[in-house]
């Protein structure tokens, strides 16, 4: 069996600043709404923080010779908004500056491709003092702001920006969960909400515009954990089915970015709770993308149905339905073919990455130091045989990024769930590849699955 991946195809791996940098107090950054989140007692599990994370802010070269010695060809890191612009707003940090700079030129050394993304949801807390956060258009103007000045001081050295970074983690899953469970904890009815969330895709639109200006010769994307639809089986009543769902359940994000306006359906589904917007707005949003990044750990298993709303039925998991150590990953591994494919089919999207695909594990440390998660191997191993599936058929996927290369803070699980290749001993902060980064070293060098 042909298991290669097309010459060119981009193996990286991935991490959020708040989760890996730690240095929240060191050289002017100011605080995010996720420094005060965690820690206002009972937020986080535990009561953990990102304050000192896997401190990489401190050990960046480290990081960087252990990815070089795994052979691999990206990294996807996002920028700390907060580091560069403390405020959120205004005057510039250049410490955040110089880091950055160092880092990145640090990867480009090791042969690494620097995938940036510019926010990975650590609003500067000043900007939530004072608007409220992305309940303000107010905050999508300063992070139009903040673009114009990564995308300047550093089109020398970034080819690929990624705007932002799964867009229903800092809005749905920040002002509407009930037990707030993603910073800043807020509970907003249904019409706040939606405004939240296009406050949200405005502040991409307006990113992009302000890349394209500042750097004309860069590539931008963005990065969202669409849901992912799978057909029960494949015939092709669940196959339409599924395409239909795909489009009709990333209405509010997704599918709004790629077509430049809120389907028909999702505003009649809204009436009176629908966002306030104008048309310039809409342009805006739908601003045009080099490619599109897909983060993605798990499925909605849809059946075509003739008797459901939209002909469709999405099908609930047993109980034994087989997920990882974090039990909303459920295993289903051809979520890497059928994402592609549907990007691809609905709308002509010409370069897809996996910007995120992983899982946790229970990792275990034998007694000569060694951690062999033969279970991650397992997860790898079955996505990248669905991904190599879409690539042979054409599809124009381009890259895969496993999360995460560390161990790191998990947001609201804090560190009690590990998804690095490479395992952080949180006391020592000692990094020690697992046999996972072994795996993933050899199938990018090799570019074929193992």
């Amino acid at each position: 069996m042909n298991r290669y991946f097309p010459e060119g195809f981009l193996w990286g791996t991935a991490t959020a600043s708040y989760q890996v940098e730690g240095a929240v107090n060191q050289d002017g950054r100011g605080p995010s709404i996720w420094d005060t989140f965690s820690h206002t007692p009972d937020r986080i599990k535990f009561n953990h923080n990102g304050d000192v994370a896997c401190d990489q802010y401190n050990r960046y070269r480290e990081d960087i010779a252990l990815m070089k010695k795994l052979g691999l060809r990206a990294h996807r890191f996002s920028i700390a908004w907060p580091r560069i612009m403390p405020t959120g707003r205004g005057r510039v940090n250049e410490k955040g500056i110089d880091y950055y700079r160092s880092f990145i030129e640090g990867l480009l050394e090791a042969g690494i491709q620097p995938w940036v993304t510019l926010f990975h949801w650590d609003l500067p807390q000043v900007l939530q003092d004072d608007f409220g956060g992305w309940k303000s258009r107010e905050t999508s103007c300063c992070f139009a702001d903040y673009c114009e000045v990564i995308a300047s001081r550093f089109s020398d050295i970034i080819e690929n920006f990624i705007t932002i970074n799964e867009f229903v983690c800092f809005t749905d899953w920040a002002y509407g969960v009930e037990d707030g469970d993603y910073a800043p904890g807020e509970v907003l009815d249904r019409k706040g909400i939606n405004q939240v969330r296009h406050n949200a895709l405005l502040a991409h639109g307006m990113g992009v515009q302000a890349i394209r200006a500042a750097a004309p010769g860069s590539r931008i994307g963005f990065a969202d954990n669409a849901v992912v639809c799978v057909p029960v089986m494949e015939t092709d009543e669940h196959i339409a089915a599924a395409r239909r769902a795909y489009r009709e359940k990333n209405a509010h994000f997704l599918t709004t970015v790629l077509e430049g306006s809120y389907p028909d359906f999702y505003l009649e589904e809204q009436g009176p709770d629908a966002p306030v917007f104008t048309e310039e707005e809409m342009r805006i949003i739908g601003s045009p993308l080099d490619f599109v990044g897909h983060n993605m750990y798990r499925a909605d298993h849809i059946m075509a149905d003739p008797e459901s709303p939209g002909g469709y039925t999405t099908v609930k998991s047993p109980s034994s339905y087989p997920h990882m150590h974090a039990p909303w990953i459920e295993v289903t591994p051809s979520i890497t073919y059928w994402a592609p494919r549907f990007l691809s089919e609905i709308w002509d999207v010409k370069e897809i990455h996996i910007t995120e695909n992983g899982c946790a594990c229970e990792d275990i440390v034998d007694n000569l130091g060694r951690i062999n998660d033969t279970d991650r191997i397992f997860y790898l191993r079955n996505h990248l045989i669905s991904a190599q599936r879409a690539t042979s058929e054409g599809i124009p996927l381009k890259g895969y990024f496993c999360w995460s290369l560390l161990d790191n803070f998990e947001w609201a699980d804090g560190y009690t769930y590990r998804f690095g290749i490479v395992h952080v001993d949180y006391t020592t902060l000692k990094r020690t590849p697992k046999l996972s980064a072994e795996y993933l070293s050899r199938v990018s060098r090799e570019n074929r699955i193992l």
